[in-house]
């Protein structure tokens, strides 16, 4: 399974990036919003984990884009420092289908990314 990334605090970027690696995910990533929309189209992942903070284009309007531009169905994890109601509800209102607030365990987003990959190949066997 091939997950984009999309952090743009590199010292985060690369310790996910590892993790994943270690899980036997193939990784992708983007330092901000402008590279992560190319990545998506180009690069056609499996599931995405963004920042909603991002230079360019925040983690939100990527949700938005790919929803409904692209019109995928694409897993999308949103992490954030922002722990406001108002944002987590919002990344849910655009489509996202989690939300982790920083700062998190990276065991914690492999389970979560384990679970979105579970339950959509459920989906598709019945």
């Amino acid at each position: 399974m091939k997950i984009l990334v999309c952090e743009d605090q590199e010292i985060l970027l690369t310790s996910l990036e590892f993790r994943l690696n270690k899980q036997g995910f193939k990784v992708i990533t983007a330092k901000d919003g402008k590279e992560a929309l190319k990545k998506v189209e180009e690069e056609s992942p499996d599931l995405v984990v963004a920042d909603i903070m991002m230079p360019y284009f925040t983690g939100l309007q990527l949700v938005d884009y790919v929803r409904n531009d692209l019109e995928m169905d694409l897993p999308i994890i949103m992490i954030s420092a922002l722990e406001e109601e108002e944002t987590v509800l919002e990344a849910f209102r655009v489509g996202a289908n989690d939300f982790i607030p920083k700062p998190f365990k990276p065991a914690e987003l492999i389970l979560r990314i384990k679970r979105i990959f579970q339950e959509r190949e459920m989906r598709q066997t019945t």
